[in-house]
Parts: structure tokens; sequence; C-alpha cells
């Protein structure tokens, strides 16, 4: 078996929570495709990453069902593994920093893939929500304090890959704090967190808490 870390990253303030990502920090010891699909589909995490070159922070990224040319959390939780400056993915160069207990990314909106951002009227219906059938990526969100800039998130990829919903979405959160223009502080899931602030020129940066879990 491949050897690979597991990390929870977007972590809740007392450490808990947080979407579990796997990396396996040789990708050379699984090159081709179709290989590293197969591996992230046997380990069944929403994300697993390839290192191919951890001094450059070249990354290659899958679901268990598809590979992606850039995703949120598997970048925030990488570039904490590796302390690197940067991060290299198919979508481009993403910028990383460590700031205390909190790993930040810089990333554009353009790079995400698409999702359906749907508002409700409170964190009691987001709260309420079963999970959709199939089809359909949605982010479900509400202010919990507007003012604040505080939000309460769910999220449903509907891949049908059995990941019926994300924990904690960097990639979502970016598209909401690129659509809504600011700063934002974001519960998702069980119990996540996720930091979010718009940047010059179109670019966002997403942070969270992260921890080895094996």
């Amino acid at each position: 078996m491949t050897d690979y870390d597991v990390l929870r990253v977007f972590c809740g303030p007392a450490g808990g929570y947080g979407n579990e990502l796997g990396v396996v920090r040789n990708g050379s010891t699984v090159p081709e495709r179709d290989d590293r699909q197969a591996l992230a589909a046997k380990l069944g995490f929403s994300e697993t990453v390839f290192v191919d070159d951890p001094e450059r922070g070249v990354i290659d990224i899958y679901t268990p069902a598809s590979r992606l040319p850039f995703a949120g959390h598997p970048c925030v939780g990488t570039a904490w593994l590796l302390d690197v400056p940067e991060l290299v993915t198919p979508a481009g160069e993403v910028g990383t920093r460590l700031d205390g207990e909190f790993t930040w990314i810089e990333a554009r909106a353009e790079w995400a893939p698409p999702r359906t951002l749907r508002q409700y009227a409170s964190a009691a219906e987001v709260d309420a929500l079963q999970v959709p059938p199939p089809g359909e990526w949605i982010y479900a969100w509400a202010w919990e304090d507007e003012a604040a800039g505080r939000v309460r998130a769910r999220a449903f990829p509907g891949r049908d890959d059995g990941i019926d919903e994300d924990e904690a979405t960097g990639a979502a959160a970016l598209l909401l704090t690129d659509r809504l223009g600011r700063a934002l502080n974001i519960t998702q899931g069980r119990g996540s967190q996720i930091l979010t602030a718009p940047q010059p020129h179109g670019w966002v940066e997403v942070g969270g808490r992260v921890v080895l879990e094996r």
C-alpha cells in the first residue's frame, strides 16, 4: 500500500472537525493518472493530493471520481504539510503563508470548479437541510451575523461518489467571498471553520487550522 498522510483541514477552534485529506508525499510512487484516480477512489477522502515536487510545491489533486485543477482544502492542507511559499497546481500558482495557528492560500475564483451558491434566510434553515439528490454541486449558506461577516454553510457535492456532504470546502468559500466582496468567517458542516478575505486584482485568501491525524 502506498504511504500517505491524513490531515484534517479547517478544524474548529478547539482542533476538532475539519475535512479529512489524504496526501501522498512521494507522488512518484504512483506516477500514472489512472492509478492515482484508483487510489483516490480506494482511500475515499473528498480529495487526495499527490506531491510531485515537494520543494517547488507541485501537486496533483483527485476526488474519488475525477482530477481537479484546483481545490481549496487540499491546497491549505498541503501548504501546511510542506511549508513552501507557493503550490503549483494545473490551474496556476497558489500563494501560501503560515500565520500562527492558521494556514492561508491565495487563489482566484475562476480556478474553482462551478458551484451553485444557494442562500437561505437563516442558519436554522441550513442546519435542517437534507442531502439533495446527485447532479448539482450546492453550497448552502446563510448569514449568522451579516455585520460581523459570520456565515453558516453546508456543502453537497452531488457527485454520487460516496461523499454526500463535504465537511469543509475551501473552493466554495472562495467563490462566496468573491461574490460578496468581503471577508468571511464561515462555520461549515458539523463545526469546521474557514476564514476568507478578498485581495486586490481578483485574488482571495482562504485560511484555516490544520492537524495531522495520522
